[in-house]
């Protein structure tokens, strides 16, 4: 077999370990492509991908396509004449791009395939309860995430693990998944292994503000895998009284709420009630509870919640209790 020449294709910070690996390895990248750049900051300046910066530090050619369906671009990239493309958190690639090397084009996958195809996965992973995730490369055909797996690898979710801390572990783990399947292409002795596209398997489609308004008639422990699996971005979020807060952490009560009590006539006294929803009944599923200087509990609709880290529109996360200490519900 020719030695590699490599395109990779890749945008945040969880494709960068994948490049990297390639580089400190000693694999031939020819280019990279990338997302254009974006205005970032209060200054609005324009600022390159993670990715890119890997690029240019290694001085590797970087193409940043609009479309990478225009004729002039996809000519350039034949140009590099890699006979493998590597992807990694990058956009759909129409079939011009995905089949023009001599060896194929494989994709890092953030889940065990065939569980979890979609744009979020590690998103609805968590949110879903998952005890259990993984990484997948599997070569890319027609239909997305579908390809033929070459690779895969498990990862524990543990009851703590927000999106963002799994998120860390998956970029690392997916990144030595990239240089296993190079090593076994270049080798050329491996084998790969259709996807089971019969089953009814739980889909990881992109997130969207409506999938992230707290249902407060689900279980406290449903609630609190949606809040764990919408942090740290979009996060949850609740109404409060006309006000619109996120929730960016809660824990589940063990013991029941006492029961609330009338909302006081001074504010400043200790056990306010009220509801995020319609219904003014002290047990109703999104009626809260605090004692407006500590705590803040919600009911579900079966069991508590005792949220941790709160956000209020154009305010910081802060604990709840740094929250209450100066601000009122």
């Amino acid at each position: 077999m020719d030695p590699l020449r490599i395109i990779f294709m890749g945008t945040p910070e969880f494709a960068v370990p994948s490049l990297q690996i390639l580089i400190d390895n000693g694999y031939k990248v020819v280019a990279v492509i990338t997302a254009v750049d974006k205005p970032k900051g209060r200054g609005r300046k324009l600022m390159p991908s993670p990715v890119k910066e890997v690029a240019l530090k290694n001085h590797i050619p970087v193409l940043q396509p609009k479309n990478l369906k225009d004729p002039q671009f996809v000519e350039e990239l034949r140009s590099y004449k890699a006979n493998l493309q590597v992807v990694v958190a990058f956009r759909m690639l129409p079939q011009v791009v995905w089949d023009m090397p001599e060896i194929g084009t494989f994709n890092l996958h953030a889940s065990l395939l065939p569980h979890y195809r979609g744009a979020a996965p590690i998103h609805w992973a968590i949110i879903n309860g998952a005890k259990e995730t993984g990484v997948t490369t599997f070569f890319l055909k027609q239909e997305i995430d579908t390809g033929n797996i070459a690779l895969q690898e498990k990862v524990p979710i543990y009851d703590d693990d927000t999106t963002g801390s799994l998120y860390e572990r998956l970029k690392q783990k997916g990144a030595q998944l990239v240089h296993k399947t190079v090593q076994l292409v270049e080798k050329g002795d491996y084998q790969l292994t259709p996807q089971d596209l019969t089953s009814d398997l739980p889909k990881a489609p992109k997130i969207f503000r409506e999938h992230c308004e707290i249902d407060w008639r689900k279980s406290a422990e449903e609630i609190r895998n949606l809040v764990r699996g919408l942090n740290p971005q979009p996060g949850a979020w609740t109404t409060v009284k006309g006000t619109v807060y996120k929730i960016l952490a809660v824990d589940v009560l063990e013991k029941d709420l006492p029961e609330t009590p009338d909302i006081p006539d001074n504010p400043d006294t200790p056990g306010i009630s009220g509801s995020s929803g319609s219904s003014s009944s002290s047990d109703q599923p999104g009626t809260f509870y605090t004692d407006a200087r500590t705590y803040l509990h919600f009911h579900t609709g079966k069991g508590q919640v005792a949220v941790k880290i709160l956000q209020a529109p154009g305010k910081r996360p802060m604990d709840i209790e740094d929250y209450l200490r100066g601000n009122e519900l």
